[in-house]
């Protein structure tokens, strides 16, 4: 798209999840944003398991995107091509760019509508409330967390958790997934590791894992992980620009290799560092930083880098009140780490950082 000497820049940006919302957020200042989105709201993602045993939490932590860009162009439907200045909804809308921000993360079947959403979360609940056993499939921070948030609010329910890894949360330490397995463990969660279930094969809620055993549970959560949010752009210009796991080559700034104009942030992108959300904001804030540089004339050799995390630090929320913190090879399971994150999961914060009421809904 060819930009006049008094129009302002566009700036594209596809998907509305941690990265993109933000993106769009830092820059609806600078730019002409679009920010293109299958849904009409953000989700603030590290709640909503909350909001599994909560729903009124769900009131905080899904946004609409209209309440924090007042002054961008939000287009609800997903993005199913781009070219080299161009992008192509489901909808057939063709939205030029001058620069493109590519935050697709991973791809989850979310309900269009706030409120649609909010119904779903009720009826998981009801789904809860109403069972005597519930079983998760998955031993990743979103099985551990969703079991933590039952045995703490549901004490009564029997809580299985099935993970065919050997360790919890795979990607902390040993000793810190131990912690988290003790812990579960002291709640009454039954933990069954080294093995799968075929969900396929469950007859009147009797599921028979890998290993033969059997395991009955009146309702089940599938908490593994989800494909990333990529499969839209193997036949587009940018399909040479993707590793083996769908995310995109980027470099030093989070610029696609290769590609000037185009930007990739949050999971899609191929940095080197464990798939956080905190990170993919990180990545959020220095692409805008970036942005309102080029966009105002600057040189590229005043762009910032990011250098990927090798931190170590790691929170999983267990419940309300306590949770698991890693910080570099020490870890500590219990109230002072809850503290952190476990009471309002940074949802004020998050609030806070797209300019609203952190305590509003």
């Amino acid at each position: 798209m060819a930009s006049s000497t008094t129009a302002k820049q566009r700036v594209v940006v596809v998907g509305g999840g941690v990265a993109g919302s933000i993106v769009a957020y830092s820059l609806q200042d600078h730019a002409d944003v679009f920010l293109i989105d299958s849904k009409e709201y953000f989700e603030i993602p590290w709640a909503s398991l909350r909001s599994i045993v909560e729903p009124a939490f769900a009131k905080r932590s899904l946004i609409n995107h209209y309440e924090y860009l007042p002054k961008a162009n939000i287009i609800v439907s997903s993005a199913v091509d781009i070219k080299s200045s161009q992008v192509l909804t489901a909808q057939t809308r063709l939205i030029g760019y001058d620069y493109l921000v590519i935050a697709t993360g991973h791809v989850y079947n979310s309900p269009c509508t706030k409120q649609d959403k909010i119904c779903h979360y009720q009826a998981e609940h009801d789904r809860i409330r109403a069972a005597n056993s519930v079983l998760i499939i998955g031993g990743g921070a979103t099985g551990v967390e969703l079991a933590a948030e039952i045995a703490v609010d549901f004490p009564d329910k029997k809580v299985t958790l099935v993970h065919e890894g050997t360790r919890l949360v795979e990607f902390i330490k040993e000793k810190a997934s131990t912690k988290i397995l003790n812990w579960l463990i002291s709640k009454k969660v039954e933990v069954v590791l080294g093995q799968s279930v075929d969900l396929e094969s469950s007859v009147d809620g009797a599921y028979v894992t890998s290993g033969g055993e059997t395991i009955v549970a009146d309702c089940h959560f599938l908490c593994m992980g989800k494909p990333v949010g990529s499969s839209w752009l193997k036949e587009t210009f940018l399909k040479d620009s993707l590793d083996e796991q769908g995310r995109l080559f980027v470099d030093s700034h989070l610029r696609v290799m290769h590609h000037n104009n185009v930007f990739a942030v949050g999971d899609i992108a191929n940095t080197n560092e464990t798939k956080q959300g905190s990170l993919a904001q990180k990545h959020a804030f220095l692409v805008a930083k970036n942005l309102k540089l080029l966009i105002c004339g600057g040189n590229d050799d005043r762009l910032a880098a990011y250098k990927p995390s090798s931190s170590g630090l790691a929170i999983v929320s267990l419940g309300r009140r306590e949770a698991l913190a890693q910080i570099m090879f020490m870890s500590y399971v219990g109230r002072l780490p809850g503290l952190i994150k476990s009471g309002d999961l940074f949802v004020g914060r998050t609030r806070k950082q797209l300019g609203l009421n952190p305590d509003a809904s």
